[in-house]
Formats: C-alpha cells, structure tokens, sequence
C-alpha cells in the first residue's frame, strides 16, 4: 500500500511538472491593427494598446487610467519648474541592456523624431519639457517652460527605448528590427493588419506573465471576429458589436466583461462661419452660430435610446466630455434631457418656427455603429423640424474631409489620453490654432474657457486645478461648444477559465489576463 501510494505521488509529481511545462499561449482577436511598431509615432489606440505589452513608461496608467510607478518609483517637484523622478533599479531592456537615466534622456529627446508625418503625434505630451538631464543613473531632471502639472499624465504616454535608439526612424522600427522595451512582453513579429506576436519577457521587473506566447489576430470585420470566438479559435476578443453581445454572454463557454469607457460620442457645429456650406437658414446664413438653435438640437435627442436600442446597453449618456469618477468632471453639469418641445420653442425663439436645412456628415467605420447613431440623430433633428439629410463616409475619407473644415455638422469621438478633463477639453474645444485645439473641428471659441484651461495647466495644486477645469467644462458645456451624446463602453469576450479586469482606456492588455 505504502509502495502505491509513492507511486501515484510520483505519477501526480510528475504530470504536474509535465502540465507546467506545456507552452501557455494566449489568441486575442483585435478589432483594428497597429499601424507601426514605433510605440512615439501615432496617438491612436491600437497603436498605443501594442505598444503598452513591449514598452512602458516612466509612470503607467492603471485600468481606470490612475497614475502608477513603472520605470520611475518616486517623484517630486523641486520648484515649480523642475521635477525629479527616481528610477527603479535593475531593470533590463529586452536585449539585456540594463535600464538607466540616460534612456529616459535619449527617448524624451526623439519624440519630435518620431513625429515627422504623423498623423497625430506626441508633441503635445512633450511640448512643456525646455531640458532632460541624467543627474546620475538611477536620477532624471526634467524641467518645463512654466508649472506643469499634467507632466505624470504626459509621461504615461511615453514609451521609453534604449539610449541608442535616439536617432532611429519609425521607418527603421518598423522593419521589426530594435522593437526593443523593458515591458512584460518580448516583440516576436509584425504582418501589418494581420497579426502581431510576442512572448513573455522572463526579466520583467514586476511579476511575470501568465502566458509565454500571445497572439494578436486582427479581424476589422466584426461577424468573423465573433465567429472565432465562438469556434474557439481565439481566446478572447475586444469590442463586441452591440447586436452579439447577448449571444456571446448565452455561450455556456464563454463571458463578457463591460466597463464603462473614456470615449465620448459627441457633436461638432460650425461655429465660426456665417455662411456655412450645409447649415442654411431662410435667409442662406448657418443657424448653428445661435445658443438657442444649439441647445435645441441637444433637447431633441434622446439618447437614453440610442444607448438602449441602438448600443444594446453599451454606453452611458452624457452631458460633459469626461464620465464620472474622472479628475475635472463637474456632478452640477447634468445630461441634457430628452424635450422635443422645448426644442421647437427653442427654434422658434431664434427666428427659425419652420426650421432650417442641415446636412449632417458622420463616419460609418471608425465607431460601433457609427452609421446607426447619425441616422438615429438626424430623425430626432427632423422630429423637431430641422430638415436634416445624414451623409456618412469612410473614416479615411471623412476624418480628413471634417478637418479641412468642408462640413457645418460632425459626430466625431473623443478619448481622455490622459485621464483627465483637459485631455479633451484642450483638443476638441480650445481655440484652434498651430499649436492648440487641433481637433476643433467647428473652431469653437471662447476667451474665458480658454483662460479657465489655461490656468488649469499651469496650477499644481490638484483641488485648484480641478476647480479651474470644472469652470472650464461649464464654460464649454453652456456655451455648447461640442454637445455630448454618451460615453462608449469597453467590451471583451473571453473563454470561461480566463479572466480580465477590462480598462477605461480599451487596451487589451494579456499581461492581466488570468487563469482560473
């Protein structure tokens, strides 16, 4: 007895070793793909997502995009200009290298390298930094142009590469070659809208990896990348189309996560145009230059029903650019509610009883159901006699088309990098200029907000700085500068023995993918 009891000891030993020796390898279906391996090229968020398993940075952005110690474990200020970041220690990059002050240096000074020819690059994370300097090797001095108080959430954008990477091109990353960080994923191969691969870095500084090999298949097609996984071809997919989340949620194999996002659906006027090439009033003069005409348009939407009907529950309406729980959500600024009469008595006030005419120009391929939402809008302006025609484009077409200002009325998406109030506030509502409100495509304008952002900026203590950006937001929200529709929701489905938090941010991360 004693003999067979050593014996099944032994078998079970040895199968467990056996078991743990097994590769564990991880298949996410992505819904868009990375357009470089060049983690400082493009502010878009699969780009940003791949690069987070390969690279981090000095600080990290946690689920809900709270600041966290990555490559830095302390900081702090020296004067209002001047921060100090202390390193952590025996840090490798992926090719052995070990980890110092000097790449901080190297990777901060090659951001407007990495900018030429981007279609949205990381200068503006970089743009308040006059000098970086390796104090010793484990010690980083940054010094700005004035107070910076956003400077943490800037540097978690920021990827940082070895030292002697400083003067290599996108171009030269995007052969595959030198895709070298100290994150928890090793970079294995890149086939553009097709896959990426990676495997587990064993020397990562925090705990290891679940998985040795991860897979990233790229299905921009949203049916086939439902169908894989309920074939099981993949073990997790991200962005549920609205219309398969019930049917994904039923499968007795698998689960959904849904969290709430920190993208905001939201609507662009011309506001800067007295004649506008498709907003005419009786008199040929663009109506959307009235409060009034503006806050009747944000009346006659109800966007409990599109959250309801069109996203199958897969949002939150919103009434500000930033969701709750958010640093500068205002909780006095409410959703505007649902009242189409008001929204005519609104017309009527300002001179237009029988309406306007409106074309209304959207993408339908760049958000989940992106044609729906426009076509669902353009019916309640119509409901409320504002004779609106809804014209959708492919985003490659109609991004670049919105920002050469050739429409009068945009849905565009906004999400807060950040995780703060400016982050959005700033791109899509400050004065567009050079260097300022590049994504202002109805070239709001408004001193005042301006004032109020601009002293959020430049003002370190926290609660001061969220006061100024709660002005700010009323400021913008009153004047509707933009009119917030609803906040999109994260979503993942995955196989019943894995388990993933989700994030605000939507990157699929399979450093916190679990098994049970």
């Amino acid at each position: 007895m004693k003999v067979r009891t050593l014996v099944t000891v032994l078998a079970a030993s040895v199968f467990a070793v056996a078991f743990e020796a097994q590769a564990k390898d991880l298949t996410v279906g992505l819904s868009a793909s990375t357009s470089s391996m060049d983690p400082q090229f493009y502010v878009v968020g699969p780009n940003s997502a791949i690069a987070r398993n390969i690279f981090d940075g000095l600080v990290n952005q946690d689920a809900k995009q709270r600041i966290q110690p990555a490559l830095a474990v302390s900081w702090k200020t020296i004067d209002d200009t001047t921060w100090e970041f202390k390193l952590r220690p025996n840090v490798k990059f992926h090719d052995g290298g070990e980890f110092t002050a000097q790449d901080v240096v190297a990777s901060i000074k090659r951001v407007p390298l990495a900018s030429k020819n981007s279609p949205s690059s990381f200068m503006p994370y970089v743009k308040a930094i006059t000098d970086v300097t390796a104090v010793d090797p484990l010690t980083v001095r940054i010094k700005t142009d004035g107070p910076t108080p956003l400077l943490l959430n800037n540097l978690s954008r920021i990827a940082i590469l070895p030292a002697r990477l400083e003067h290599t091109t996108t171009e030269d990353l995007n052969t595959g070659k030198d895709v070298i960080g100290t994150g928890p994923f090793k970079f294995v191969s890149w086939t553009p809208d097709d896959k990426v691969v990676v495997e587990r870095n064993d020397s990562y500084w925090g705990d290891k990896a679940s998985w040795d090999k991860v897979t990233f298949r790229v299905f921009k097609n949203s049916s086939a990348r439902v169908a894989a996984m309920l074939s099981g071809d993949v073990d997790m997919i991200e962005s549920i189309p609205t219309a398969d989340t019930k049917r994904l949620q039923t499968a007795d194999t698998l689960k959904v996560v849904s969290v709430a996002g920190n993208r905001l659906i939201y609507l662009h006027m011309d506001q800067a145009r007295q004649e506008s090439p498709f907003a005419k009033g009786p008199d040929g003069k663009n109506p959307l230059l009235k409060s009034e005409v503006r806050l009747a348009l944000s009346l006659s939407i109800n966007r409990q029903a599109i959250v309801d009907r069109i996203m199958d529950g897969q949002g939150l309406p919103a009434g500000q650019v930033v969701p709750e729980g958010y640093f500068g959500y205002d909780p006095n600024i409410k959703v505007d509610p649902y009242d189409p009469n008001k929204a005519k008595q609104l017309l009527s006030d300002a001179g237009y009883p029988n309406g306007f005419s409106l074309t209304f120009h959207a993408s339908n391929d760049r958000y989940p159901n992106d044609s729906k939402i426009a076509q669902a809008i353009g019916q309640f302006f119509s409901r409320v006699g504002i004779k609106t025609e809804v014209t959708t484009l492919p985003g490659s077409v109609y991004f670049t088309r919105a920002s050469a200002l050739e429409f009068s009325f945009i849905m565009g998406g906004a999400a807060v990098e950040t995780g703060e109030a400016s982050g959005v506030l700033g791109p899509i509502l400050e004065t567009y200029s050079d260097k300022a409100g590049q994504g202002n495509r109805g070239r709001y304008s408004n001193p005042e907000f301006g004032k109020a952002l601009g002293e959020a900026r430049n003002t370190l203590d926290d609660g001061k700085r969220e006061e100024l950006l709660r002005k700010a937001t009323d400021i913008a929200m009153n004047d509707l500068g933009v009119i917030p529709v609803f906040y999109l929701a994260n979503t993942w489905a995955l196989k019943k023995d894995l388990s993933y938090e989700g994030r605000s941010d939507g990157y699929t991360l399979p450093y916190y993918v679990k098994q049970n």
